[in-house]
């Protein structure tokens, strides 16, 4: 509103050298509603689901140690506390423990838990971490930390359940 009463004062003083003037308080109005929306835009970016992925993601390829907690080797469970932790949430240490936590989904956002069993009897014993377009990132007993498709025919049958945190 100040920026529209002073282009009119100024038309009303000095027509021909106004265009100048408009042009930079029209560039200083852009400038000042973007500043406005950025916040918004990377704080979505670094939303503790994209920071626990990124933070799994930079831990591939370590070795899988049952019990695991750091990058000597990590279980799944151990990777996901860690990842989380990187995010600046705190979770249980065991896959049954962090499974009592979250809100159960069904339809799955990248950050969410997935969460396994040998039969859908049976209780848990391995997560991972969905990352978007049907991959998850986890540490698995045969490849360590890794990436793999939620259609694998090994982990599909398997899969209970999802979580959001």
């Amino acid at each position: 509103m100040l920026t529209f009463l002073v282009i009119i004062g100024l038309e009303k003083h000095n027509r021909g050298k106004t265009y100048l003037l408009k042009k930079i308080i029209a560039a200083l109005s852009v400038a000042s509603i973007l500043a406005t929306v950025a916040p918004t835009m990377s704080e979505a970016a670094t939303s503790p689901q994209t920071k626990a992925i990124t933070a799994a993601k930079t831990q591939l390829g370590i070795k899988y140690q049952w019990g695991g907690m750091s990058s000597r080797g990590y279980d799944c469970s151990g990777l996901i506390k860690y990842a989380y932790a990187k995010a600046g949430k705190t979770l249980p240490r065991t896959t049954v423990e962090i499974y009592k936590k979250g809100t159960r989904v069904t339809s799955l956002k990248a950050g969410d838990l997935m969460f396994f069993a040998p039969n859908k009897a049976s209780r848990v014993t391995h997560a991972s971490i969905y990352m978007g377009s049907g991959k998850m990132i986890h540490s698995a007993s045969s490849k360590g930390v890794s990436i793999a498709s939620t259609s694998n025919p090994y982990w599909k049958p398997k899969f209970v359940g999802a979580k959001r945190l």
